[in-house]
C-alpha cells in the first residue's frame, strides 16, 4: 500500500468507524430515545457496514466472500430506512406503523434465506444478479423519498423562503444518500473508474457535516427528534389554540410582523412565548396552514387594502412594502390566494369606485 492508498484508506475507514460510533449513539447510548433517532442510527449503522465492506475490499482485494455478502444484504435495507426517516420526520411519526414493521420483516424474510441457503462463496453468480435487484430497490425507495421532499426541493428554489434545520438536514440525508449510491452503481455499470472510492470518501465527507448538525443539539432536538415525542406531537386543545391563534393575530396586526421579508417560523414563535415546533403544528393542525401560507395571506391581504386606498403606488412597490422579496413571488402569490393577478385588481377595484 503507497502513500496515497494509505491516505485513502485512513480518510475512508474514518468515515466507517465514526459512522459505527453515530449509530451506536442512537440505537443504544442515547439518553432520550425518538423513532427519528433510532432510525437515523439504522441508516448510519447499514450505510457503515455497506462503506465499510468497500474500503476494505479496495485495498484488501482478497477479503472473505462472507464480509462482501453481509455488505450486500446491509445494502438491502439501506433505501426502506432513507424513506421511513425521511417520511417519518416530514409528518411527525410518533411510533413506527404496524405496516413499516411488516415491510421491515419482508426484507428480513428474503435476504436471510437466501443468505443461508446460498451463500456468496457458493453461488457468487447468483449474488452477481441479486446486486442489481439490491441496487434497483435502493433506487425506488431513494426516489420515494424525493417524492416525499418536493416541498423541500420547492423551497430550495425559492429566493423567497428559507429551508429550516430539519430541511436542511434531510436534504443533507437524501444528497449523501444520492451521492453514495451513484458512486456504487457507475462502478457496478463500470461508467468509469475510481467511481467505487467515491463511495466511502463520499461518506466519510458527508458524515462529518451530518455532525455538525448534531452538534446544534438544542435546535436539533427541537426541530428534527423532539417531533417523535407523543407528548409534544399531541394535538392542541381547540381552547388553548383560540388563545394562542387570537394572540398571534394580536400580535401580527400590531407590529405587521409580516412586512419583514426574512420572518421565520421561529421568529415568531418566540413574539408568542412557545416552541417552534409547536408554533408549526398550531398552523399546520388546527389552521390548516403552513407557515409561509399564514404569513403570506396577511401580506396578500394588506396588499388589497393598499390597491385600493393607494391606487397611486406602483404594484411593485406594495409588493415590497408587504413583505415579498421579489416582483415574481408578489405576482404568484397574489394569483394563488385571490385568484386573479394584482393588475385585474386594481382594475375591478378602480371599477368599483367610480361606480
Amino acid at each position: 500500500m503507497n502513500i496515497r492508498q494509505g491516505i485513502l484508506f485512513f480518510f475512508s475507514g474514518l468515515g466507517v468507524f465514526n459512522g459505527l460510533l453515530l449509530s451506536a449513539y442512537f440505537l443504544v447510548f442515547k439518553k432520550v430515545r425518538t423513532f427519528t433517532g433510532f432510525l437515523l442510527g439504522v441508516l448510519l449503522l447499514c450505510l457503515s457496514i455497506r462503506v465499510g465492506k468497500s474500503v476494505f475490499l479496495i485495498f484488501k482485494p482478497g477479503l472473505a466472500k462472507i464480509y462482501l455478502q453481509i455488505g450486500l444484504s446491509t445494502c438491502f435495507f439501506i433505501g426502506p430506512t432513507l424513506f421511513y426517516l425521511i417520511k417519518s420526520i416530514r409528518e411527525r411519526i410518533v411510533e413506527i406503523p404496524k405496516y413499516w414493521k411488516l415491510n421491515f420483516a419482508l426484507h428480513l424474510a428474503i435476504i436471510v434465506p437466501i443468505g443461508v441457503l446460498f451463500t456468496y462463496e457458493q453461488h457468487p453468480d447468483l449474488w452477481g444478479q441479486l446486486i442489481r435487484f439490491i441496487y434497483l430497490q435502493w433506487f425506488l425507495y431513494t426516489l420515494a423519498a424525493g417524492v416525499k421532499m418536493k416541498e423541500v426541493f420547492t423551497k430550495l428554489f425559492n429566493k423567497e423562503e428559507m429551508l429550516n434545520l430539519s430541511e436542511q438536514f434531510q436534504l443533507l440525508l437524501f444528497t449523501g444518500n444520492t451521492i453514495i449510491f451513484l458512486s456504487y452503481l457507475f462502478s457496478l455499470l463500470n461508467i468509469q473508474q475510481g467511481f467505487y472510492i467515491t463511495g466511502p470518501l463520499s461518506f466519510t465527507f458527508i458524515l462529518y457535516i451530518s455532525i455538525l448538525f448534531l452538534l446544534k443539539k438544542e435546535k436539533m432536538e427541537i426541530n428534527v427528534f423532539a417531533v417523535q415525542d407523543k407528548y409534544l406531537n399531541k394535538k392542541i386543545g381547540d381552547k388553548q389554540a383560540a388563545t394562542l391563534v387570537q394572540k398571534l393575530e394580536q400580535i401580527l396586526q400590531d407590529q405587521e410582523l409580516y412586512k419583514d421579508p426574512n420572518l421565520k417560523l421561529n421568529d415568531l414563535s418566540k413574539k408568542i412565548n412557545i416552541p417552534g415546533h409547536q408554533l408549526s403544528q398550531l398552523l399546520n393542525d388546527n389552521l390548516g396552514k403552513s407557515f409561509s401560507t399564514y404569513i403570506n395571506e396577511y401580506r396578500i391581504n394588506e396588499a388589497c387594502r393598499m390597491i385600493i386606498e393607494q391606487p397611486n403606488l406602483t404594484l411593485e412597490a406594495i409588493g415590497y412594502e408587504v413583505g415579498f422579496n421579489a416582483k415574481s413571488t408578489f405576482y404568484t402569490t397574489f394569483k394563488k390566494l385571490r385568484h386573479t393577478t394584482p393588475m385585474l385588481y386594481k382594475e375591478n377595484a378602480g371599477k368599483s369606485v367610480n361606480s
